[in-house]
């Protein structure tokens, strides 16, 4: 066992986890936060997207133990406590930006993180910062245009997200 200490959605995580635990293990098994979904288990296709130190990143492929002293914040942290989402959840309902919704939470999640990666809400620049992300469902173009309204909403009232 290896010793941990980070944040995940604003709460301390601090314990004993195996050598070899992903952060997707530790986020369904032991937190029991199942939005972040298992899709491949190679970061291929992106389900498992988390924010880690405001970048997305795959959380299949991230050990628990790289992760020392990392804020995580996963698609259950979006929404308010009243239940009102996050304006990216609120543009991909809006645009129809999800079918059957598995690769809904790691979509978001990589959406959000764009804010801060400066990503012009434009539709190539959004094509380009999802390549890493896939969707068999739904053609993009709903998503796409979902990503540009979030990040437009998100910078006109950046505290509303914090």
């Amino acid at each position: 066992m290896t010793g941990v200490s980070l944040s995940v959605n604003g709460q301390p995580v601090v314990g004993g986890v195996d050598p070899s635990q992903t952060l997707l293990e530790l986020l369904r098994e032991q937190l029991g936060l199942n939005g972040t979904h298992a899709g491949c288990d190679t970061a291929q296709c992106g389900a498992c997207t988390v924010v880690v130190n405001g970048l997305a990143q795959k959380s299949c492929n991230v050990l628990v133990r790289q992760l020392e002293g990392a804020s995580v914040r996963s698609i259950e942290d979006l929404a308010a406590p009243d239940g009102t989402l996050h304006p990216m959840q609120q543009a991909f309902g809006q645009h129809h930006a999800l079918q059957c919704g598995y690769c809904t939470p790691g979509m978001v999640m990589r959406a959000v993180a764009m804010a801060d990666e400066d990503v012009p809400a434009e539709p190539e620049a959004v094509r380009h910062a999802l390549c890493g992300n896939l969707c068999r469902c739904t053609g993009y173009g709903g998503i796409v245009t979902a990503v540009c309204q979030g990040l437009r909403q998100m910078r006109a009232a950046p505290e509303r997200l914090a």
